[in-house]
């Protein structure tokens, strides 16, 4: 099932702020990913999914390596990525790949939250920006994001737009994901929301 949706930009005050300005909802901070150089905001998407909103850390240096998700050449915020959530990273992993879609190697992964707290999951690293093949993540023993009481931002629907949308498809059919993809010249996703005063915003 989609776990989240990765919304990244260069400027991590801004894209929360952006994302505010749109929906009337201000994504709850998260915390630090420590040698990343990048902190995250997050908002409950609703149905055990969420938001998260990442950018470049200003408590952090510098870090050795691109920051995640083509943030160090983003110009604005954009809709970049998405995650599934799997319990058994190896065995989906391992399924994948027999039906012809290689995730990548699962890493362990953290993050330091505002109060100190050290979270724990694994991943498989996200793909290429603008190839729209999902990453998987396993939370393990640690409680997901959406126990954490974050704002509320219900996701309505994903829709998704690419050149190819057949090596979309070769991954979500691999992984048993049914989304659809419409052929355009440039790669997009856009969630369409609902905001607190009833409206439906897309965020893209």
């Amino acid at each position: 099932m989609l776990d989240h949706l990765v919304y990244a930009g260069p400027d991590l005050a801004a894209a929360v702020a952006r994302v505010a300005d749109l929906t009337g909802v201000t994504p709850a901070p998260g915390g630090s990913h420590t040698g990343l150089g990048t902190a995250n905001h997050l908002a409950d998407l609703g149905a055990g999914m969420y938001l998260e909103v990442i950018g470049p850390d200003p408590a952090q240096p510098e870090p050795l390596a691109p920051r995640p998700f083509g943030i160090d050449a983003l110009t604005e915020p954009a809709l970049v990525a998405w995650a599934v959530r799997t319990p058994d990273l190896d065995a989906t992993i391992a399924a994948a790949r027999a039906r012809g879609f290689d995730p990548g190697d699962p890493r362990e992964m953290s993050r330091e939250t505002a109060g100190g707290e050290t979270l724990h999951w694994r991943l498989t690293p996200p793909a290429a920006p603008g190839s729209l093949r999902p990453f998987l993540i396993d939370w393990g023993s640690t409680p997901h994001p959406t126990t954490r009481g974050l704002p509320s931002l219900p996701l309505l629907m994903v829709t998704a737009t690419h050149p190819d949308p057949a090596s979309v498809h070769t991954a979500t059919e691999a992984l048993g994901l049914e989304f659809l993809v419409r052929r355009t010249e440039k790669a997009s996703l856009t969630a369409a929301l609902r905001t607190p005063d009833g409206r439906q915003v897309a965020l893209s």
